[in-house]
Parts: C-alpha cells; sequence; structure tokens
C-alpha cells in the first residue's frame, strides 16, 4: 500500500540517519473513506489527494518546529496493507496509521518544495492558527501554499537534499 508521510527536512534528516521511524507513525492513503469522499476520482487522482493531505499535514510539522527550514516534505512509502490501519474522519479521509516503524528501504519517492515556495509555505505556517480558528483569510494563505506543486525526488537524491 502507498502511504504518504508529511516530514520536514530535519525529521528527513533524522530517518536518513537513523534508517527508521520511531512509532507511531501518521501518513495519508487512498483509503475506503477518501474512496468513498471522491466517488468519482480514478487511483492516480486519489493518490494525489492523499499527497495533498500529507502536504498539508507537513505544514503544521513546520509550525510545531520554527526552526525547519521553510519547505514541505512528503516521503512516499510502500508498506505491508496489513500494517496500516485507517482512522480516517469526515475532514481527513485518507488518515491513515502505520503500525511498523517506516524504514528508509519502504521509501519510493520522496516530494519536496522547491526553494521558491519558501515565502509562501512560511506565510502558510504563520497562518494555520488563525485559518483554524475559522479565519477566512488566513485559510486563502494556508491554501496558498498548495498553488506549489512539490518536486519528485528518488529516494539516492534524498540525502542531497537535508545537506
Amino acid at each position: 500500500m502507498r502511504v504518504y508521510l508529511p516530514f520536514t527536512l530535519p525529521t528527513l534528516a533524522g530517518l536518513l540517519a537513523e534508517g527508521q521511524t520511531v512509532l507511531p507513525v501518521r501518513g495519508y492513503a487512498v483509503t475506503p473513506a477518501l474512496r468513498e469522499w471522491y466517488s468519482s476520482g480514478d487511483d492516480e487522482e486519489l493518490e494525489y489527494v492523499a499527497l495533498t493531505q500529507a502536504a498539508r499535514a507537513s505544514l503544521r510539522l513546520l509550525l510545531a518546529d520554527p526552526g525547519a527550514p521553510g519547505r514541505r516534505v512528503v516521503l512516499a512509502a510502500e508498506l505491508p496493507a496489513e500494517q496500516v490501519v485507517g482512522i480516517a474522519g469526515f475532514d481527513e479521509p485518507a488518515l491513515v496509521e502505520v503500525k511498523v516503524s517506516v524504514r528508509v528501504r519502504d521509501v519510493v519517492s520522496g516530494h519536496i518544495d522547491d526553494l521558491g515556495a519558501v515565502a509562501d509555505v512560511r506565510a502558510a505556517v504563520d497562518a494555520l492558527p488563525a485559518a483554524d480558528g475559522g479565519d477566512e483569510d488566513a485559510r486563502f494563505t494556508v491554501d496558498g501554499a498548495e498553488g506549489h506543486e512539490l518536486l519528485w525526488y528518488a529516494t539516492q537524491e534524498l540525502q542531497h537534499v537535508t545537506g
């Protein structure tokens, strides 16, 4: 099962150094709830939705670590389906919990903001608390980060991005 995992550049560096994540691991995947929510979407569209939700979760990780570079990071991992449990709710239909540590060898690609997105990502991170409180202007700012497509990185390239 393909699972999209939100990270920051420092947590990605930690994964590369340690070789695996610590538990629990939350991610995003094509769940039955997501299929129901997007009843007309094909698999590729649903995968993109899961990736986008993981990128939004990466913003929250950046809020928790203000010293981290302002770039969203999402890793795509292939994991045994029996180790992934859907905990999706109405607001996050792709949300899952991984019951095992994710190892570097499980990662099939990385998706990271270009340096040109840093200002918009930082603005989105700063606006998150107000957006959570219902401020429409802040929500617009948070949504603005999604205007930047994440760049695709092969697994062997990830060590060069964190340096």
